[in-house]
């Protein structure tokens, strides 16, 4: 079951801007420190626009072994067309993972017809894996209503879970668990979990963030399904200052964190996104001080002290 918090992984880059997939391996090893429930790879916040096939292949390798299935993972098999998404499922087979996310191509749109055909496409070319439709916001996204996506899961039964992301997510998530189908097995929250209460309490069984905040957004969802909602509001306001600035910085301020963390080296980005200059890390990094009292997990070094004592 996919449920809790899924970190969408990051793509580690060395400075010569190939992929690191020791530090692929140092994430996920961070990302079961911190609790979470599954992990997702690639997706938007992995760059995989900027990867190549073989480059996906290689790091979902790498991230199935490190994780040696203590948890699910989620293979992002989104691409321009149906025969690329299709290529992309079966080395998420291949690989050894049983669920992916797959977001209609742009290029389709968003009739209801034709999002349909797509998604039946995939499942009857692949069949085996369960599907999550990821359902992103304009312009990376095609802004698809819940009436398509409804329609979608009940045509497709391969579709076991919806990644609601478009804007606002809450009254679709609401939409969509009040029409849907016995076989859908829940709604995922996406939007880095700046919205996660809303969809909570709308009935999401998860979320999607980025991977920074890993070890809190673990212990929000812990409170939240302990019913500690006064908890869960109190994390989830004390990391939205960091997470306004992660809609901005996007990547670059997922790896910044993670590198003060001492789970990255470096920081390289493929993507286009915005730099940051001098004021801006020194915003990021005020805001994560002021996390920093929430966060379980510890740097290696750091644990390593610990364990020596």
């Amino acid at each position: 079951m996919l449920r809790g918090i899924l970190p969408v992984l990051p793509t580690p880059f060395r400075p010569d801007g190939a992929i690191d997939e020791a530090a692929m391996r140092r994430l996920v090893a961070f990302a079961l420190r911190s609790g979470v429930d599954g992990v997702v790879f690639p997706g938007f916040a992995s760059e995989v626009e900027s990867l190549s096939g073989e480059e996906r292949r290689r790091l979902l390798a790498v991230v199935v072994d490190a994780v040696a299935g203590h948890v699910p993972v989620v293979a992002g098999a989104s691409a321009a067309s149906l025969e690329e998404t299709i290529a992309h499922c079966r080395d998420a087979l291949a690989a050894g993972v049983g669920s992916v996310m797959i977001q209609a191509p742009r290029g389709i749109g968003a009739d209801r017809e034709a999002v349909t055909a797509f998604f039946r496409g995939v499942a009857e070319a692949v069949p085996g894996p369960e599907i999550v439709l990821q359902n992103a916001p304009a312009p990376r996204g095609s802004d698809l209503d819940p009436r398509t996506i409804l329609a979608v899961v009940r045509d497709v039964p391969a579709v076991r879970w919806v990644k609601e992301e478009t804007l606002p997510s809450g009254p679709a998530i609401t939409a969509i668990l009040a029409e849907a189908p016995a076989h859908l097995a829940g709604v995922i929250g996406g939007g880095g979990a700046r919205y996660i209460l809303d969809e909570y309490a709308r009935g999401a069984c998860g979320a999607m963030p980025a991977l920074e905040l890993a070890d809190l957004h673990v212990a929000l969802d812990r409170a939240w399904q302990a019913g500690d909602r006064a908890r869960a509001r109190a994390l989830y306001m004390r990391s939205l200052p960091l997470l306004a600035l992660q809609a901005l910085y996007r990547m670059r301020l997922t790896k910044h964190v993670l590198r003060r963390r001492g789970v990255l080296h470096n920081a390289e980005v493929r993507a286009p996104t915005p730099e940051l200059d001098p004021w801006s890390t020194a915003d990021i990094d005020g805001w994560f001080d002021e996390v920093a009292d929430l966060l379980t997990v510890m740097p290696p070094a750091a644990a390593e002290a610990v364990g020596a004592r």
